[in-house]
């Protein structure tokens, strides 16, 4: 008889499902909600998610790109609205996927997707070190950071023994490469933390844990109302594309560690958009596809999406079966993971190539993180977006003069390029340096593309030009 389930795809599930499990809590305690959110993320991540076709081997759950926005949205429009907020994303990722603009993610700018996640992992990590000393962290991103100055006086110093030690852990074991390989970092270092907590006595504040029916809350009438207010419309579709662009790329991440089939973007769209109103049906965090876990999947050896579905379900077993061991995990560990995790987020060795060979690109990814920082994501994206357009039709709009003296015959000008109402300062500044007393010749063959501001402008400037040829010829006459 033959087993439904491969022996590679059953073991890569216990791996991601080792991997997600901390993780999943981790991230919900950063995003303000039970951590028994989380897990039902994770849970739908598996099952739901990953029963659906579009990446194979990309495993989806809570992420720590989205703790800031859920943070920040919980914090404004209350926990009874999460539910609302996730599952308006997820109809409209279904929206977008069926429409086929699943592609078009890859085409925003890499610039903009990495300071957006500089400035997440950024805000994660100033956010998360406060948790590390069981302190309460101050409300906005540049309040967190001024209140860093005085945080050593404030820490207590077993949690921050605790979360630093998780740290440690962490990079250690990831460094080894063949425990890191049977044994998933975080959980190593989770374990250690809470075993060296139990062991030593130390007082610090533990997970809290209820059953995954306390915390469950389908969305009321009202709660959809809401849908109504200009800031929760905002909210949406900060959520709806991020989620997307953070899925999709690391898909696009994740085809490159494997040689299986490749990803159906528009379907993997439709999938995470699904996953997401079931999310939000169920008051739970959203979900994207989580490059950790997808990394761990195929390192682990998973061939089918059956992996993905089962780290689901073994979630469901530990927090429906044993959830009391959940809380014997320390906030400060959790804490220590999820710095780990932001610091990751900030792409230093990305920055440092880009500055050789494309520094405005460093510009742009360095505008995005700090609004995200000092603002909010949604406006660091939006003004990312903004800066990378401009530079871009700055870089296209090259225009070369090139002038011909035909003595008595006057002057011929040739235009080439692309004009531009970004150059057309500079072009006309060029054109209007050429002798007034001289007939000139304009061609604008040479132009692969001219906009409607330029052709009006060159246009005015040869009307004025032929009229200033007029009144000089009648004046010297």
């Amino acid at each position: 008889m033959r087993c439904a389930v491969s022996r590679p795809d059953l073991f890569a599930s216990l791996v991601v499902f080792l991997v997600a499990l901390p993780l999943c809590v981790g991230v919900a305690l950063a995003s303000g909600v039970p951590p028994e959110l989380g897990l039902v993320t994770g849970i739908v991540g598996g099952l739901v998610a990953g029963a659906l076709p579009g990446s194979s081997l990309q495993v989806s759950g809570p992420a720590a790109g989205l703790t800031v926005l859920v943070y920040e949205a919980v914090r404004t429009y209350g926990l009874g609205a999460l539910g609302v907020l996730v599952g308006a994303a997820g109809l409209l990722q279904l929206g977008l996927g069926a429409l086929g603009l699943g592609r078009w993610f890859r085409a925003v700018s890499t610039a903009v997707v990495q300071g957006m996640l500089a400035g997440i992992g950024l805000l994660l990590v100033t956010g998360q070190v406060y948790a590390l000393g069981d302190v309460e962290v101050p409300s906005g991103g540049l309040a967190a950071i001024a209140g860093l100055v005085e945080l050593p006086w404030r820490a207590d110093p077993a949690a921050l023994s605790v979360g630093g030690a998780t740290i440690v852990v962490s990079l250690l074991w990831a460094r080894w490469g063949g425990g890191a390989r049977l044994v998933p970092a975080p959980l190593v270092a989770v374990l250690v933390a809470t075993a060296a907590t139990w062991l030593l006595g130390l007082k610090v504040r533990r997970v809290e844990v209820q059953g995954l029916l306390d915390v469950v809350r389908v969305p009321s009438v009202t709660d959809v109302g809401r849908l109504m207010e200009v800031g929760v419309i905002g909210t949406v579709v900060a959520l709806a594309l991020i989620a997307s662009a953070e899925s999709l790329f690391g898909a696009a991440a994740v085809d490159r560690l494997h040689d299986g089939p490749r990803t159906d973007y528009d379907r993997e769209l439709m999938a995470q958009g699904t996953g997401n109103v079931v999310c939000g049906l169920l008051g739970a965090l959203p979900m994207t596809a989580v490059i950790v876990r997808s990394a761990a999947n195929v390192a682990a050896g998973a061939r089918t999406k059956a992996a993905r579905v089962l780290h689901g379900v073994w979630l469901l077993v530990v927090v429906a079966g044993v959830p009391g061991v959940l809380g014997l995990i320390p906030v400060a560990a959790l804490a220590g993971l999820l710095v780990h995790a932001g610091w990751r987020l900030v792409p230093v060795d990305e920055v440092v190539g880009l500055w050789r060979g494309h520094r405005g690109e460093v510009v742009v990814l360095g505008v995005t993180a700090g609004i995200v920082l000092a603002g909010s994501l949604f406006e660091g994206v939006v003004a990312g977006l903004a800066l990378a357009v401009a530079k871009s039709a700055w870089d296209i709009s090259q225009v070369q003069m090139e002038t011909e003296d035909r003595g008595e015959a006057g002057i011929v000008v040739r235009v080439r390029g692309n004009a531009t109402f970004v150059r057309l300062p500079k072009l006309l500044d060029e054109l209007d340096a050429l002798p007034a007393d001289r007939a000139v010749r304009l061609e604008l063959g040479g132009l692969a593309h001219m906009d409607h501001a330029s052709a009006a402008a060159l246009e005015g400037w040869a009307a004025a030009r032929a009229q200033a040829l007029v009144v000089s010829s009648s004046s010297t006459s």
